[in-house]
């Protein structure tokens, strides 16, 4: 990984809007220049590596979208990091991205391990959960190592021989003669999958695979804001690896389900509360839920129907910064039954009420249509 935080487009040479396929023209390109085997500049590695981790991000419509928002900062606190840090050589790093060396010989450690696959899972749950963060259990079925063999692949008892096919190599190559020459064609050899070995004899419960299909529980962390549809990756817990590889990793999908009470925007909020016509004109203090707790909110004297006060950080919490706001829309209730004392007392009040009294400033109907653009946006 480079040790400067480089503009990603800038290293890999693309425009900012540049096409998934300009993106990878533009990283081949640049990893054949870098290769090792055709470079002979000092810093040749590090820049391959950084030529790595950018496509790895940009490659990504997800990564690139919290990149191109948030930039190196965001991609931190997302948890992303380069998937070929542990990797030894720039070979096999190599390998890793076009699954065949330079030179189009399988690279020595796909000859020897091969990576897991991801595991692919989803989990629902609720506003609140999301809003506090929660901890859910997600039933996989992922591959894991035979025990019978170990991983092994070979019966208990025996081992592994040169494989016939190849010579030990872990390549077959093909010549074939035409009119402008001979053609030489060279292919991972199919039987030992490039390792140049093969089982003397089969573990009879994974069939030399050395791996089984289980049924596993994985515990996910769910960290509170997370929104819907965002992915949670957790590192090796994926399927085992071929031949002792790496584990893969879990992907894990996060459905938030629709709230009852809340719209959720982004990290704010926006609730309804239901506020009673006397309440609403002489002024009062209401309850307003939130995920959080309930807060007390302060309606002053003449309060219109439909007008939005706004709580600030009483949102959702956010992956990236402060919190979101709660916009609260007051709807103000007018009765609908009323027995006769009542109806005299409200008849009475609206002939000792004159208009001014329903007239705010700039006039009724000024404040009328102002009301209707603000509902409006």
């Amino acid at each position: 990984m480079a040790t400067r935080e480089r503009d990603y487009y800038e290293v890999l040479g693309v425009r900012r809007g540049a096409s998934g396929t300009e993106i990878k023209r533009a990283f081949r390109k640049l990893a054949r220049e870098l290769h090792p085997d055709v470079s002979a500049e000092p810093d040749a590695e590090e820049r391959f590596r950084e030529v790595a981790e950018a496509y790895e991000v940009l490659s990504d419509p997800e990564r690139r979208a919290t990149y191109d928002r948030y930039g190196h900062a965001g991609l931190r606190r997302g948890g992303f990091e380069p998937s070929f840090r542990d990797f030894g050589t720039i070979s096999d790093l190599f390998a890793a991205f076009f699954g065949e060396d330079i030179l189009g010989a399988p690279s020595a450690r796909s000859a020897r391990a091969t990576r897991g696959g991801d595991v692919q899972a989803v989990v629902e749950i609720s506003l609140e959960e999301a809003y506090h963060g929660v901890t859910v259990t997600v039933p996989v079925r992922m591959a894991v190592p035979c025990r019978r063999c170990g991983g092994s692949g070979a019966a208990p008892g025996t081992g592994t021989r040169t494989c016939p096919t190849c010579g030990g190599g872990g390549i077959v190559r093909r010549v074939s003669q035409s009119l402008f020459g001979q053609f030489v064609q060279q292919r991972t050899c199919p039987d030992c999958r490039g390792s140049g070995r093969v089982l003397e004899e089969a573990c009879p419960d994974c069939d030399g695979e050395g791996r089984r299909m289980e049924e596993r529980r994985l515990e996910v962390d769910v960290p509170p804001g997370i929104q819907d549809g965002q992915r949670i990756r957790i590192r090796g817990e994926g399927h085992a690896g071929y031949q002792g590889g790496e584990q893969g990793n879990a992907i894990v999908a996060v459905r938030v389900r629709p709230d009852p009470h809340f719209l959720r925007d982004g990290d704010d909020l926006h609730a309804a509360v239901r506020v009673p016509m006397t309440d609403a004109a002489l002024g009062a203090t209401v309850t307003v839920p939130t995920p959080g707790g309930e807060v007390e909110l302060e309606i002053p004297p003449g309060t219109q129907p439909g007008e939005v006060r706004v709580l600030r950080g009483r949102g959702m919490p956010s992956l990236h910064g402060p919190p979101g706001d709660l916009y609260v829309r007051l709807d103000v209730a007018v009765p609908t039954r009323l027995d006769d004392e009542q109806r005299r007392l409200l008849e009475q009040f609206a002939r000792a009420t004159g208009r001014d009294a329903y007239t705010g400033e700039g006039g009724d109907d000024e404040g009328f249509f102002q009301r209707l653009k603000s509902a409006l946006r």
